[in-house]
């Protein structure tokens, strides 16, 4: 057959991305370059907070203290170390005195407070060598890293007879900020060289493998200039950074690598450049764009939640998903034209099968491919019923930890124990009486005589869990009172005591801020919107999976099976973070609780990546059922064909995943290695030994939809393949799903 004959046979799209190949990459390039520009200096504009719910009471309640009282929201915190001798000493006091009211001129500095003005044995360490200078650094995150950079220097260090550590919460942040981007960087540093390794190992050919990762490079930064774009409109978080590399490299590397291995396979089988490219675009690049939309729905269900921490990671997921995808359906087949035949130049596996002295194949021949794969289905399916029940109840097991998980909020201890602002910390958390910062505080709201603040200040000290209560201090037209709990600053106890006082009857209108009070409310808010975010998961999911598939059952399988893949990284999470089993060895601290809003994460980014191999899976599944109505030798040719594709791709995305995971930072530790067990689990269990025996013990019936429901796939569905053969159709009538018809094959790709 001519060329011009078999370019018959390409769509309209694959004729766009291929007319112009050098003028599409050359336009790529130059849009890249400006990506880098725009992007530049994202990491600045970012937060590192947004745990918090912006409309909960204890929100409000703090911008109103802010305001009003701002010596009782201190974010900076000077610890004065007096060495041997006593903070009370007259030289370190003249030295503190001068250190406090130079603090209290610089611009951008409020509430300015001491041990040496309050003589506040809370300001005071027990073994006096050592007490605190308080103060606020107004405006928002970036402007008071901004005024902490400016001014840190001046402090640090040794003054006289005191040396002077910075803590505090802005310090904290501003520290773990600067951490996660020197750790960012060094994660890139390994993943890159590392990922090119694995993909040469793949595909043999060290052209081949470039491609995947000049995709994964445009994505990122891609996504990059995207976030500064959003910095200019709202707050976004620095740890989203992390998900866009290990996102934009691992997605773009798993369309690349599936777009790519059929584009080699179309070749093998004789095909020309551009017929091989127009059938990828209709097979792996209409998989390719199903799994994006499902990975971006899964992550853009965080949209709706008020914490920003969780929406930056939207904001990031769904930018890099579709970048990922628009470079792998555009940006490649144009490579490829360019390329041809010459994609596999450079393929080692073939010096090797010459050493072997092995008759000569194509790269990824058919016959050759999968056969370890194919022999592993024939005997899962052979014993379905043991491998589903085994799998499954291993899985719930690896998951149990998880019933004991213990939500809490992310304080200094995320940091490594050398971070300046994390031994400030530490010190006044254990040398400091009643544990400075860790009480709640009351506002009320109305003029009221002292009679009746007195009066309800003698109800707070009577509730259960109460230590201490300081205050009131008065204002104009508010007041506020300072409640030391019992036992943990954020332990049940103290959340059960926020609770008591919301509930509190008061003569003016009150409200509750503080660590405590804070969890609460980012637990309710979470609680209230959760099963919005697991409902859009699901509806989509099971909606997308439908169009590909034209059954009611497939969808419903693969929302239950991505969910019990998931077991094992929750399970670990509690076992291992909250637990402190491993804390040794991968260098964290134990708070003894999980961060609220990292299992929220945690979930919709894995069960997307879930998804994303799920599809390719259950498309080369399709299509072979299509073309031939055997069920069981199209499970076992689906798996034989990705089996070693899905493997290969979570192995990469997991290496980036590690990679993350090797942050000093524990949320980031913790994210990065367990969504890196969670791809792994996935491909190696779920996909591998699940699916092919929950399909077998389904049978034909898998393919089962009512009619109504095939009409409407006949009409909207899309599936990878050309038109099925006859021989299939009677397959499907001797199956008894009777009045089935051949899913309707969209004209060109």
């Amino acid at each position: 057959m001519s060329e011009v004959n078999r370019s018959e046979r390409v769509g309209g799209w694959t004729r766009f991305v291929t007319a112009r190949p050098r003028l599409a990459l050359l336009a790529a390039l130059v849009i890249t370059a400006l990506a880098v520009f725009a992007g530049s200096g994202v990491a600045d504009r970012m937060g590192s907070g947004g745990w918090e719910a912006p409309d909960a009471e204890s929100t409000w309640t703090t911008r109103v203290l802010e305001r009003e009282f701002p010596a009782s929201q201190p974010n900076l915190l000077l610890l004065v170390d007096s060495g041997d001798v006593p903070v009370d000493d007259p030289e370190v006091a003249a030295e503190a005195v001068r250190l406090t009211e130079r603090l209290s001129a610089e611009p951008g500095i409020t509430g300015v407070g001491s041990y040496w003005q309050t003589k506040s044995p809370a300001l005071r360490s027990s073994d006096g060598r050592e007490a605190i200078v308080a103060a606020r650094i107004t405006g928002d995150e970036k402007g008071a890293g901004e005024i902490l950079d400016r001014i840190a220097p001046d402090y640090q260090g040794v003054h006289g007879p005191v040396e002077i550590s910075v803590g505090g919460p802005v310090a904290v942040r501003h520290e773990m900020q600067s951490i996660i981007q020197e750790d960012l960087l060094r994660a890139e540093l390994i993943a890159l060289p590392v990922t090119l390794v694995l993909l040469v190992m793949v595909f043999g050919s060290a052209v081949a493998a470039l491609l995947p990762l000049g995709v994964g490079i445009v994505a990122i930064l891609g996504t990059n200039a995207v976030l500064r774009g959003i910095t200019e409109f709202t707050d976004v978080s620095v740890f989203a950074q992390n998900l866009t590399t290990a996102l934009g490299l691992g997605l773009a590397i798993d369309y690349a690598l599936f777009i790519v291995r059929r584009f080699r396979e179309e070749l093998s089988a004789g095909a020309y450049p551009r017929t091989a490219i127009g059938t990828t675009l209709r097979t792996a690049g209409r998989t390719v764009l199903f799994s994006a939309l499902t990975v971006a729905v899964s992550l853009a269900a965080m949209m709706v939640f008020p914490q920003y921490f969780l929406r930056s990671f939207a904001y990031a997921g769904i930018a890099v998903v579709l970048l990922a995808a628009a470079a792998a359906l555009i940006l490649l087949p144009a490579a490829l034209m360019l390329l041809g035949p010459r994609v596999n130049a450079l393929d080692l596996r073939r010096l090797l099968r010459r050493r072997r002295a092995t008759p000569a194949a194509g790269p990824d021949a058919p016959e050759d491919s999968g056969r370890g794969w194919a022999r592993l289905s024939v005997l899962v399916m052979r014993r379905a019923p043991v491998f589903a029940v085994v799998t499954t109840v291993g899985l719930v097991l690896l998951g149990l930890p998880f019933l004991g998980v213990k939500f809490g909020t992310a304080d200094d201890r995320q940091l490594p124990a050398t971070a300046e602002s994390r031994i400030v910390q530490e010190h006044i958390r254990e040398g400091f009486p009643g544990s400075p910062g860790g009480g709640l505080e009351v506002l009320a709201e109305g003029a009221a005589s002292p009679g009746r603040y007195a009066d309800f200040k003698e109800r707070i000290e009577a509730l259960p869990g109460v230590r201490q209560v300081n205050g009131p201090v008065t204002g104009d037209g508010f007041a506020y009172y300072d409640v030391l709990p019992e036992g943990e600053p954020v332990g049940q106890q103290a959340q059960d005591l926020v609770r008591e006082l919301r509930a509190e009857p008061a003569p003016f209108d009150t409200s509750v801020t503080g660590t405590a009070a804070v969890l609460v409310d980012s637990k309710d808010a979470i609680a209230d919107r959760l099963p919005w975010a697991v409902g859009i998961i699901v509806v989509v999911t099971l909606l997308l999976v439908f169009l590909l598939t034209g059954s009611v059952l497939i969808p419903l399988q693969a929302v239950v099976l991505n969910a019990l893949s998931l077991t094992a990284m929750f399970g670990a999470v509690v076992w291992v973070f909250q637990d402190g089993n491993l804390s040794g060895i991968l260098s964290f601290t134990s708070t003894g609780d999980i961060e609220t809003t990292l299992p929220v994460l945690m979930f919709c980014v894995a069960f997307g990546l879930s998804m994303d191999y799920g599809v390719f899976l259950l498309s080369r599944i399709k299509e072979e059922y299509d073309r031939t109505g055997d069920h069981e030798h199209a499970v076992t040719f689906g798996l034989r064909r990705t089996g070693g594709l899905i493997t290969a791709a979570a192995v990469i995305l997991a290496v980036v995943m590690v990679a993350i995971g090797t942050s000093r930072v524990t949320n980031t530790k913790m994210l990065g290695l367990g969504i890196a067990l969670a791809v792994l689990m996935d491909a190696m269990v779920v996909r591998s030994l699940l699916v092919p025996a929950v399909m077998k013990l389904m049978g034909r019936v898998t393919w089962w939809a009512p009619a109504p429901l095939r009409a409407f796939h006949r009409r909207f569905g899309l599936s990878e393949g050309e038109s099925a053969p006859t021989a299939g159709q009677d397959a499907e009538e001797r199956s008894g799903v009777t009045g089935r018809e051949r899913d309707k094959i969209t004209a060109g790709a």
